[in-house]
């Protein structure tokens, strides 16, 4: 553990971004990893990276990413705490609103809430995307790797692991 109050501050910090996260955990990575790396100080910006590709690699939900940080900062009760935060909340808030939505979904200012809050979702994980690759882009190589996978996945149809399986075969041989 990284000290007396890590558990606490785990459990404050999730709490609050569990009702930020419209569009999943992906939509608050960067805040995620300002708290955790800038912040609180509990690793660096390149192991943050690390922990959010072992949770996109494993199969499960994107939220698991916030298990492995909770694991990183203070074990097996830090992934237990910061899952706990980071799910609670949104899912007393998503249950909620969901059972209220459905009555009010024809309404305008529904209409107008669910209009307003896709383009925001899709600006925080277009955000998430930009400060991952940032962290995790260390040379030209890596950086060219990233920006070929995101124009292979936006303007064609072909699976992204092709590119994937191309950064692996690089790594191996040395270049990255």
């Amino acid at each position: 553990m990284k000290g007396s109050g890590a558990l606490g501050a785990l459990a404050i910090n999730f709490l609050i971004l569990s009702l930020l996260a419209f569009g999943g955990a992906n939509a608050i990575i960067p805040e995620m990893q300002r708290q955790a790396v800038e912040v609180q100080h509990w690793m660096t910006a390149t192991q943050f990276a690390a922990l959010f590709a072992i949770a996109q690699a494993a199969p499960g939900p994107n939220v698991m990413v916030v298990t492995l940080v909770g694991w990183q900062i203070a074990g097996v009760l830090g992934a237990v705490v910061a899952t706990a935060a980071m799910m609670g909340p949104s899912w007393v808030l998503t249950f909620t609103v969901f059972r209220a939505w459905d009555k009010f979904k024809y309404q305008p200012w529904c209409m107008a809430i669910q209009n307003g809050l896709a383009p925001v979702t899709v600006g925080l994980v277009a955000s998430s995307a930009f400060l991952l690759a940032r962290d995790a882009d260390r040379d030209a190589i890596a950086f060219g790797l990233t920006a070929a996978t995101a124009a292979l996945a936006y303007w064609t149809r072909i699976n992204p692991l092709w590119a994937f399986g191309v950064a692996a075969i690089l790594g191996v041989a040395g270049f990255s």
